[in-house]
């Protein structure tokens, strides 16, 4: 059982983020960006595979970029294969942003994007490692699995400390309402407190009461 649930485990850390969709092409393009997240210090391979040529009619390209501000590659009329591989400089989410401009005006022209993002272990290449190394394939296999093995765990602890962080979080915004309704309920109190003896004070100097 637990072999299976572990086999689970690396599969799912292990999956290829694989895309397909068409790049219209216009004057001032819009970015079409695919989305994923990666750990500091990850390896990260991502592979592009697009129809059409250089001078068809349409410059396609490509940034990729993180949500903190790291910008790791840019390229610009891009056909065929591609491919960009780079390390994480911190645990943050990464876009891969596409443009198509049109350069010849009068027929709509599109371009087929093929994107495969690997991450980890699935982005090294195990052939060349076997070879340099002389391993066997069960060797190859194994240390494979234990990289994955070491990436589930190192995930497991990173949501960890997320899920101790927004605790903490969720508890002091707790205390801070509390607090913020007993001083409320204080002012208010004192507030009715003033009012009645102010009444009090007012009709008693009008021979009310």
């Amino acid at each position: 059982m637990q072999l299976h649930f572990l086999a689970f485990l690396c599969a799912i850390v292990g999956a290829v983020a694989a895309v397909q969709f068409e790049i219209a092409a216009f004057p001032s393009p819009e970015p079409v960006c695919i989305r994923d997240f990666v750990s500091e210090g990850q390896l990260v391979l991502v592979n592009i595979k697009t129809d059409g040529s250089v001078g068809d009619g349409q410059v396609l390209s490509v940034v990729v970029r993180d949500n903190v501000g790291h910008e790791y590659r840019r390229m610009k009329n891009i056909a065929g294969p591609v491919k960009i591989a780079f390390t994480a400089s911190s645990s943050a989410a990464f876009d891969v942003c596409f443009e198509n401009q049109v350069q010849s005006r009068g027929r709509a022209l599109s371009r087929k994007v093929e994107l495969d993002i690997e991450s980890g272990s699935e982005a090294r290449d195990w052939s060349q490692i076997q070879s340099l190394e002389k391993l066997k394939p069960v060797e190859v296999e194994l240390r494979r699995i234990e990289e994955l093995t070491d990436e589930i765990v190192d995930e497991l602890t990173y949501l960890k400390a997320r899920e101790e962080r927004l605790r903490d979080t969720n508890e002091s915004t707790n205390r801070r309402v509390r607090n913020f309704s007993v001083l409320m309920i204080c002012v208010l109190l004192g507030l009715g407190a003033w009012q009645i003896n102010y009444l009090h004070n007012y009709f008693k100097s009008k021979h009310i009461i």
